[in-house]
């Protein structure tokens, strides 16, 4: 027997119906962040190795550990994308994108790798929604991007959302906040666990954001961040909070709050929704400064945020619209003892069929001819069909040459009426009644 072959380690397929709910939030994310005047942008998968280091930082867990680097025939150092913030910006730089009118808007939909270990809802392949708004003026760039991501995730049907932000500071804020937080970490070193104590050599800030109950109990008598903001970053930090304020959105400060990656400056945020429990974080970002001079561009402003689409559709609540997608009409011939002849209708030429008349009218329809009601149902429960359709001799008429009626079967339910063809598309179409009466 020939070996079977499957998907590598910490990846998947995505097989329908599944992919139709990954296609509305995706369809649902082009419509939102179109609204707000964003562009879709579709990058490279690889990239020059050096463009993550440069521009995610070396420190990262993502470029120390976790990138898919290889070298080509060429002999290129190339890795498969870990993120797309970088890329995005080599691709603003590149293209000459600091000429056009500024701001800049972009978003992006694919897929990012990264070598994690395997577990539920984390893989090594894994999808990502996100938007870059670059050439921005600050705090009103970061309130923008920040209810546009209220907006999508309203939209897919999360009614308690709770954004949570706080500021990390410009560089020289960073830099301040950095000496002292090793300062007062040093000596207390033997009481980091493994991970922030190679944190703090590489990247002090991430161990405010350990999970560690024992390591949050230490970092309580640990300097504060906001004791180091220069009056630049305060100022900043104090409009983004106004616009909050003013836009309604709930929302609160949370002074451990940092993100992974090096380019962050100032305002960082994520989103939160209250009915996931103790894994509530859905999304997050933040603003950038230098990310894109560092790829070669001039001084630009830069925010964004990113989504794990895999995370995301997850924990789509019950009632998200994303979850309502098509289900196709199943639509069979029954002979019932004669073979039925071609089909015409008075509302279509005379070899057209009654699923194209379904298709014609954007009726999702499948056409399983010549089997018998029993299979027509099995077919309709295979593809989560709420109708069945069933045309048999009784439905033609005298001639045999025209389909007259048709019976019309709801599977929820199993109720079924003959029905004129008119009345049959009218039950079917979005706009006719939801159920047989």
């Amino acid at each position: 027997m020939a070996k079977r072959h499957a998907a590598p380690k910490g990846t998947r397929d995505l097989l329908p119906p599944e992919t139709a709910v990954w296609a509305r939030v995706e369809s649902i994310a082009r419509r939102v962040f179109g609204l707000y005047g964003y562009r879709e942008i579709r990058t490279p998968i690889f990239e020059e190795t050096e463009l993550f280091q440069r521009g995610v930082g070396e420190a990262t867990d993502i470029v120390g550990k976790e990138m898919y680097s290889f070298v080509d025939k060429g002999g290129r150092n190339l890795t498969l994308r870990p993120e797309s913030t970088a890329a995005v910006c080599r691709a603003y730089v590149e293209h000459g994108m600091q000429q056009l009118p500024q701001p800049v808007r972009l978003f992006y939909i694919g897929p990012q790798f990264r070598y994690e270990r395997p577990q539920k809802g984390r893989y090594r392949q894994f999808h990502q929604i996100g938007a870059e708004l670059l050439g921005g003026k600050g705090a009103e760039s970061d309130v923008e991007i920040l209810l546009m991501l209220v907006a999508f995730l309203r939209e897919l049907g999360f009614a308690d959302l709770r954004v949570l932000v706080n500021t990390v500071g410009d560089a020289e804020s960073r830099a301040a906040f950095r000496g002292k937080l090793v300062e007062y970490l040093a000596p207390r070193k033997d009481q980091l666990g493994e991970e922030s104590a190679r944190r703090l050599v590489t990247n002090p800030l991430r161990i405010l954001d350990s999970k560690s109950p024992e390591e949050q109990a230490l970092l309580a008598g640990a300097p504060k961040l906001e004791e180091s903001l220069t009056a630049r970053s305060r100022e900043h930090f104090a409009r983004v909070l106004s616009s909050m304020e003013a836009s309604a959105v709930p929302f609160r400060i949370e002074p451990r709050l940092v993100r992974g990656l090096d380019y962050y400056t100032n305002t960082v945020f994520e989103i939160t929704s209250e009915g996931l429990g103790a894994q509530n974080a859905i999304c997050g970002g933040g603003a950038y400064e230098g990310l894109v001079d560092a790829l070669g561009g001039p001084p630009t402003y830069g925010v964004g945020f990113a989504i794990g689409e895999d995370r995301l559709i997850e924990v789509l609540p019950p009632s998200s619209p994303a979850r309502d997608v098509p289900r196709p009409v199943i639509v069979r011939a029954v002979p019932w003892g004669r073979r039925l002849p071609s089909f015409a209708f008075e509302d279509a030429d005379a070899s057209g069929r009654f699923v194209e008349l379904l298709r014609a009218r954007g009726i999702p329809a499948l056409d399983f001819e010549w089997g018998d009601a029993k299979r027509a149902y099995a077919a309709a429960e295979a593809y989560g069909s709420e109708w069945v359709v069933l045309i048999g001799e009784d439905e033609l008429s005298a001639d045999r040459q025209t389909i007259e009626r048709v019976v019309l079967r709801e599977v929820r339910t199993r109720h079924e009426r003959r029905l004129s063809v008119a009345e049959a598309m009218d039950q079917l179409s979005e706009t006719g009644p939801k159920a047989l009466g």
